[in-house]
């Protein structure tokens, strides 16, 4: 069995900064992609940034240098600092990973969300 868990959201004022992580736990034999989708009120979820297990990284356009993705691979851990935060980020942030188990199966394995929100 596997988990994501994340933390790090919360309440921030425009401009602001947040560090969301993500760990990953249980019988993991490798990660691949590790990343973070959020999805606001009424809208879809959306990709906001991935890593793969060599450090190659892709943002969303409406992040793309204000965030910025990274991961321990020793911690199983993925991190998204996210800098000059706007209104129109507020979202539910989900962690993602595709991982390969111990018993040798491969699939996407998610978090159950943070919630992070950017109001004066």
């Amino acid at each position: 069995q596997v988990q994501l868990v994340e933390s790090g959201g919360g309440l921030v004022q425009p401009g602001g900064s947040l560090r969301l992580s993500c760990v990953a736990s249980g019988s993991i034999f490798n990660i691949y992609t590790m990343g973070w989708y959020r999805q606001a009120p009424g809208k879809q979820r959306e990709l906001v940034a991935a890593i793969t297990s060599g450090r190659s990284a892709n943002y969303a356009d409406s992040v793309k240098g204000r965030f910025t993705i990274s991961r321990d691979n020793a911690k199983n851990t993925a991190y998204l600092q996210m800098n000059t935060l706007k209104p129109e980020d507020t979202a539910v942030y989900y962690c993602y990973a595709n991982i390969v188990t111990t018993c040798a199966r491969q699939n996407n394995y998610w978090g159950h969300g943070t919630q992070v929100t950017v109001s004066s």
